[in-house]
């Protein structure tokens, strides 16, 4: 099969728009601080979405038809510890305050591996490497990071949004119960 250079190309530009922004889903986490100013994780990962979720993303109106919801969506999560690697998801480090975003990996789904290898017109530097060190490297992708926080030092942290958490709770509660007494 023969392909025009501008159907490709067209093709390629389409590719390149979609409507996915991994800069952005980044940045947002980043701009919320879930750890502070303390540098984090940000693990993205494919979920299957559920029938129940399904039906309300339909019912919300955004998509005319329940075929056109898609199967699944991506979690972005913030974490102080790294992941184990695994196949269709993205691993970075922010360090917030600072423009600094540490691509640790990206890692699609394995059955789309064959697509990112060097020569395709979706050839990706990035992915190439993270699927090479998925396959041949996984204790060291999968190894603490040098500015890594130690153990006691992410209970702490841990500790102290427990304890936020709970302060927020507690006067939210009593927001709620004067409101009540009124």
């Amino acid at each position: 099969m023969k392909v025009k250079r501008t159907d490709a190309h067209d093709r390629f530009t389409y590719f390149q728009q979609q409507d996915f922004d991994i800069a952005a889903c980044c940045q947002n986490l980043i701009d919320k601080k879930p750890f502070g100013d303390n540098p984090f994780y940000i693990f993205a990962h494919a979920r299957t979405i559920g029938l129940d979720e399904k039906i309300k993303l339909y019912a919300s109106g955004k998509y005319k038809t329940l075929d056109l919801v898609p199967e699944k969506t991506i979690i972005w999560q913030p974490r102080l510890t790294k992941p184990r690697a695994q196949t269709n998801s993205m691993l970075f480090k922010a360090y917030p305050g600072t423009d600094l975003i540490k691509v640790i990996w990206i890692l699609p789904p394995k059955e789309l591996w064959a697509q990112f290898k060097k020569g395709n017109m979706t050839e990706n530097p990035t992915i190439i490497t993270s699927i090479y060190d998925f396959e041949n490297n996984r204790e060291q992708l999968e190894a603490r990071e040098d500015d890594d926080f130690d153990d006691k030092t992410i209970d702490r942290i841990y500790q102290e949004i427990g304890m936020s958490a709970k302060n927020s709770h507690n006067g939210l509660a009593k927001v709620i119960d004067t409101l009540r007494s009124k």
